[in-house]
């Protein structure tokens, strides 16, 4: 029997390989829900090739997507808009699984009403499990949802770890002869910069990334390493794991892409192309395996694999993360927030690249850190740093 997919946001680099593996697997998977937030052309484009019975979008593209749909002769697809029409696609009855692919604080919301409503939720967003990974986790061992990672380094660990690791009680302890996670990371495109290099580095060097095609924003996430300091969130709260048992590997190729290390001295590591299709399909099909596109890893072309420590005298904002974990409650959201607000000051040229991390440590300092205990909470202190972090960039940018 089929099963039906909702996609939040299906025209970024996650959403397009999504339908990818889709499209390889049409007696097996259908479109049911896209959403999609600025590129209406791209997303009406998707409505022609895969015919979704729901699109949302924000409420003042509706008219733009209405004629085009017309123009395809595809009126029939109905359109939700905003927060509200994104709760809906993810929580909806027809929908089997989600892909979770909002980037930012914008997906905090839906992603938590797919997993209240017990899908299979394919978590790209890493941002919404930053800032309520406790309520959200809790969530999907309320409401028996699946939560299966799609980032490629956790989907590595995943893979990785003993069968049925997610399912015990862990308490932030390793347990069945697990002694620590290594997280690995590229470094992304300036791993060999100095300090007064990285002072004038432009947001389209940040943008060029050696191994992965990605979105401006964790583009440069991992340009700073923020994206891996999000990441060690992620995998403690994924995994249920200390944060002193998650240690970050710069690994250049993006060959493998995490590991996990044993008591018994055994070291598994998984291993591919650097393409998100492979992870996309693992989550999509586990515990079952289907067919990508992908080539299989040719050990011969890739005979050197290169390992080193993180500095977090150049990259801090590494350093930061582990900080905001080590806090807790809603710090990480603190730091999120300040985060997307540094990142966007970047790519318009209020700020220097070297400032982002200073802004969110400015934030993190300025900002009470408070119980996470409601989602109300952390959409508070998201807002109110916010504000914070953007009254910074305007010291900074006078």
């Amino acid at each position: 029997m089929s099963q039906s997919v909702c996609i939040l946001g299906v025209t970024g680099s996650i959403g397009q390989s999504t339908l990818k593996i889709l499209e390889q697997h049409p007696e097996e998977y259908s479109v049911f829900a896209i959403t999609a937030y600025s590129r209406i052309n791209e997303l009406s484009e998707i409505c022609k090739r895969f015919r979704p019975k729901v699109v949302v979008v924000p409420s003042n593209r509706v008219d733009e997507l209405q004629q085009r749909l017309q123009a395809y002769n595809l009126s029939d697809i109905e359109i939700l808009t905003d927060g509200a029409g994104l709760v809906a696609v993810a929580e909806h009855a027809d929908v089997d699984v989600v892909m979770a692919a909002i980037v930012g604080a914008a997906g905090l919301l839906p992603t938590l009403a797919a997993v209240k409503a017990g899908k299979r939720v394919l978590l790209a967003n890493k941002e919404a499990l930053v800032m309520s990974g406790d309520i959200m986790m809790q969530a999907a061992k309320d409401h028996h949802a699946f939560l299966l990672p799609v980032d490629s380094e956790h989907n590595a660990i995943f893979q990785c770890l003993p069968e049925n690791y997610l399912q015990i009680d862990r308490n932030g302890e390793p347990k069945l002869g697990v002694k620590q996670i290594l997280l690995t990371a590229s470094g992304g495109p300036f791993l060999n910069h100095s300090l007064a290099q990285l002072e004038g580095v432009t947001p389209a060097q940040a943008c060029k990334h050696p191994n992965w095609s990605m979105g401006q924003k964790i583009s440069v996430d991992s340009a700073t390493l923020m994206n891996k300091g999000l990441e060690l969130i992620e995998a403690c709260h994924l995994f249920s794991i200390k944060e002193h048992f998650v240690t970050v590997v710069v690994h250049p190729q993006s060959i493998i892409h995490s590991m996990v290390q044993y008591v018994d001295g055994s070291t598994l590591a998984q291993m591919g192309n650097p393409d998100m299709c492979t992870p996309i399909a693992h989550a999509l099909a586990w515990p079952k395996r289907i067919q990508t596109h992908v080539p299989p890893l040719d050990l011969f072309v890739h005979s050197q694999l290169d390992f080193q420590a993180p500095d977090l005298i150049r990259f801090p904002a590494l350093r930061l993360a582990r900080e905001a974990m080590q806090a807790g409650d809603l710090a990480p959201a603190i730091l999120n927030a300040a985060n997307e607000i540094a990142v966007a000051a970047f790519l318009q040229q209020q700020i220097t690249f070297l400032q982002i991390a200073q802004v969110v440590e400015y934030t993190l300092n300025q900002v009470q850190n408070n119980s996470a205990q409601s989602i109300e909470a952390i959409l508070d202190i998201d807002q109110c740093a916010r504000v914070v972090a953007s009254q910074r960039i305007a010291q900074l940018d006078s």
